[in-house]
């Protein structure tokens, strides 16, 4: 397994986005179960405001010509299918009443909020392949998709998730007592947030890998580590305690760093946390969101 491999295999999951800040965001796509359950709810919810909005249009134009009738019949769809959902899911950060309802949030690809380019991109077309289409077209768009997208999320690059999930963080590795003072002299500044990443979650996981994958996986990051920070660590030291050395101190050196600058996150004490889908994620220790031993961070 060569060392990019290895950073692959240790970093993400298929459910994982990583930002930029070394932050890996655990955001599963809502399941095509969940996702037909609060389409229902939205259509009857659109049905229901479809049939008031165009009673008050119908009896407002009462005795006019037929050309405002047909207008209002026009207005009333495009403000029901278009302009409705499209404020709704602007206003709210990707929430319909169906999505609220049941915990969803519709988000972009990167993982942040939408704006109301993607909430218009999203209705218009939604208004083809759910409604004129009778939902046919959705319904075999999200189920071929791995994150079960529609054309409209296609379209919009946007996609669906679960907004309410309690998330089991791991604690971040402790500072191996016989690398402390190596570590605090190494230049990690050239460090790869992804391979710091590839660090990060492989020392979250090792427990449960066997001592064969274990010893391949650590001595693949290890040696990419190496290209990246000098001194070299100790050639006897296991390349497990030099991974922990690197993130203890990478991550001791970013929250010095956020504390001069008045910004260091609270600390949240538990083992739990309940993740606002767009706005929290999965902390990975190795950027400006880090967090110290033993701690969590919101």
């Amino acid at each position: 397994m060569s060392g990019q491999g290895a950073a692959e295999f240790a970093a993400i999951t298929s459910d994982d986005l990583v930002t930029g800040e070394g932050v890996a965001l655990d955001l599963p796509p809502a399941g095509l179960g969940l996702r037909m359950a609060s389409g229902l709810l939205d259509l009857l919810v659109t049905a229901v405001l479809y049939v008031a909005v165009l009673l008050l249009l119908v009896l407002a134009t009462v005795g006019v010509d037929s050309a405002l009738f047909a207008l209002s019949f026009v207005a009333t769809t495009v403000i029901v299918f278009v302009v409705y959902p499209t404020l709704l899911e602007t206003l709210t950060r990707g929430r319909s009443l169906g999505k609220l309802a049941l915990g969803l949030r519709t988000v972009r690809d990167d993982a942040g909020p939408i704006t109301f380019h993607h909430a218009l991109v999203r209705s218009l077309i939604g208004f083809v392949e759910i409604y004129a289409t009778s939902g046919v077209l959705v319904f075999f768009a999200m189920l071929l998709s791995a994150k079960g997208k529609r054309l409209g999320d296609h379209a919009a690059g946007t996609y669906v998730i679960r907004d309410r999930v309690t998330l089991r963080l791991p604690y971040p590795p402790p500072m191996p007592p016989q690398l402390a003072s190596w570590a605090r002299q190494a230049d990690l500044a050239a460090l790869p947030t992804g391979l710091a990443l590839g660090v990060r979650q492989y020392l979250g996981r090792v427990s449960a890998l066997d001592p064969q994958t274990r010893h391949r996986v650590g001595t693949a990051l290890l040696e990419e580590v190496r290209r990246h920070v000098a001194p070299a660590p100790p050639a006897s030291a296991p390349p497990d305690q030099v991974l922990a050395a690197v993130v203890a101190e990478r991550r001791e050196r970013d929250l010095a760093r956020l504390r001069r600058e008045g910004r260091a996150p609270r600390a949240v004490d538990g083992p739990r946390l309940r993740r606002d889908g767009a706005a929290r994620g999965r902390r990975t220790g190795l950027g400006s969101g880090a967090r110290p031993a033993g701690r969590l961070w919101p």
